[in-house]
């Protein structure tokens, strides 16, 4: 029986998804449940899985391809075996045939939400002829808001780079060319003799790509004053700047220098000399630090941001840890009991006390939010992400200690969504953990407010007239004066530090 294999029904937020990969081709037989198709919205990337045992007939949104909620994305025969697609069969035989069983396919962008204009290449993890497996991260694509991973159709070779890194580009654009089925033994000749025949031709195009033409033109070089590294001889960005610093740095010297040795690899971009002879290296700011650096700046600006600090005893929540941390791990599956889950339950009790701090503001409008979803600051090497924990009056200890730990670990690898960053009512910072003593944290808006935590150090206190050494944290709340009035901010933290200082309160909401 045929069956039709439709996109998931998207949220009324989402408008449409892109095919993002398919796992299946057609004739191929799949198991009930199996997954096989990805749908990627702006948000999150679906999956689709067989509806039964059975074979893919026919598909009809190929990956790039746009669709909507609930369309039809391909012809699902249940029951049937691996050998029910002859038709399919028979329309692949010539084209196999006539590439001699290697079939190239080209590598796109991903389709970039309306909100994205375009995006840049980041990183390459794979050079012209080098072999890669089905699924395997190839490249990375970093617009304002995102990484996008792109990844390998299948099994094989890739061929041409069109797109270096640091190009731009739009959406669904063509980044480099891809040999299914080839091995790199058999993609090298292929690419040396492409390579070869272009350079007899006299076209310059075929020897140098998109980025390296424009930094040849911008020093002011031809494709014949650069010695080539890449695949076949291709001139890289890396070759021209390498031939400008060669220039700058040996003006006297002859024309015709010696090559560098065989062996040595393409140098990655390098540092220029400066006005005064000494060494600069210039670096294009990525997009994501644009952004982040935009609404910082916006923050300020636009904010009416004031601070205020307090301390906190953190010797009640460290012998409580110290107390339970190990029944803890075992009772939850060996999550670990951390600080941030306290800061996080005694926030969200203020919260609940203090409106105005849990609030947005919207033109001239004040939104006041009956939940508390908190964002917590989380450092990766492509910048400050803040992903969001929903409900966090719904959540337990365990439930936050885990999901920090997820968007950790998702962070490192470059795997948060847009989802998991969008809305948020108030925010949390913590830079104890690289040994910040005292620290003013900028309002990420339209938020009214952000905690800022920071390193546990001991200290002298005075405790019922005895100098006694506590494990002491400062504590910064920046708040925007616009909303929030002074006294509220300073009840606000107040209300943090008994509640830390008192760990049963929390239990109590008292």
């Amino acid at each position: 029986m045929s069956i039709e294999i439709k996109a998931p029904t998207f949220p009324e937020s989402v408008a449409d998804g892109t095919v993002a990969t398919w796992y299946k081709k057609p004739g191929e037989a799949c198991a009930r449940d199996e997954h096989i198709v990805d749908i990627e919205t702006d948000k999150v990337v679906l999956e689709v899985v067989a509806p039964a045992d059975g074979v893919l007939k026919e598909i009809l949104k190929a990956e790039g391809d746009i669709v909507l909620s609930d369309e039809v994305l391909a012809i699902f025969e249940s029951g049937a075996a691996a050998s029910a697609a002859p038709a399919q069969a028979e329309k692949a035989a010539p084209a196999a045939a006539a590439s001699s069983s290697k079939e190239t396919v080209q590598i796109k962008a991903p389709t970039f939400p309306e909100s994205v204009a375009d995006g840049t290449v980041a990183t390459w993890y794979k050079k012209a002829g080098e072999a890669c497996s089905r699924d395997e991260h190839i490249v990375d694509i970093e617009t304002d808001k995102v990484v996008l991973e792109v990844v390998a159709p299948a099994d094989g070779v890739i061929g041409d780079i069109l797109k270096n890194e640091g190009d731009t580009v739009l959406s669904d654009e063509v980044l480099a060319n891809f040999l299914v089925g080839a091995s790199a033994a058999e993609a090298a000749p292929a690419n040396t003799a492409s390579s070869t025949s272009s350079a007899t031709d006299g076209d310059e195009d075929g020897v140098a790509g998109p980025a390296a033409r424009k930094a040849l033109s911008e020093a002011g070089l031809t494709a014949s004053q650069v010695k080539g590294t890449g695949k076949g001889g291709r001139i890289t960005k890396e070759d021209v700047d390498a031939a400008v610093k060669a220039k700058a740095s040996a003006p006297a010297a002859p024309a015709k220098a010696a090559p560098a040795p065989a062996s040595k690899p393409a140098a990655a971009p390098v540092a220029a000399l400066g006005a005064d002879g000494r060494i600069e290296k210039r670096v294009p700011m990525t997009r994501l630090r644009a952004t982040i650096a935009k609404r910082l700046v916006e923050a300020q600006q636009t904010a009416a941001m004031l601070t205020t600090y307090n301390e906190v005893n953190m010797a009640p929540v460290m012998e409580l840890r110290a107390k339970y941390k190990d029944l803890f791990a075992k009772t939850h599956n060996g999550t670990k009991l951390g600080f941030m889950s306290f800061f996080v339950k005694a926030a969200t009790e203020a919260l609940k006390r203090f409106p105005a701090v849990n609030a947005s503001i919207d033109g001239n409008d004040m939104v006041y939010h009956g939940y508390q979803d908190i964002g917590v600051a989380v450092s990766t090497d492509r910048g400050l992400m803040v992903p969001v924990l929903r409900n966090t009056e719904a959540m337990g200890l365990a439930d936050i200690e885990s999901t920090i730990m997820d968007f950790a670990l998702r962070g490192r690898d470059g795997k948060l969504g847009m989802n998991d960053m969008q809305g948020g009512t108030f925010t949390i910072t913590n830079g104890g953990t690289f040994g910040s003593l005292m620290s003013t944290p900028i309002i990420n808006p339209p938020q009214t407010a952000i905690l800022g935590m920071h390193k546990i150090q001991d200290r002298p206190m005075a405790v019922n007239g005895q100098v006694v050494i506590q494990p002491m944290m400062y504590l910064a709340l920046s708040y925007d004066h616009r909303m929030i009035d002074g006294k509220e901010a300073v009840q606000f933290l107040v209300t943090i530090k008994e509640l830390l200082e008192d760990p049963a309160r929390l239990l109590l909401e008292i």
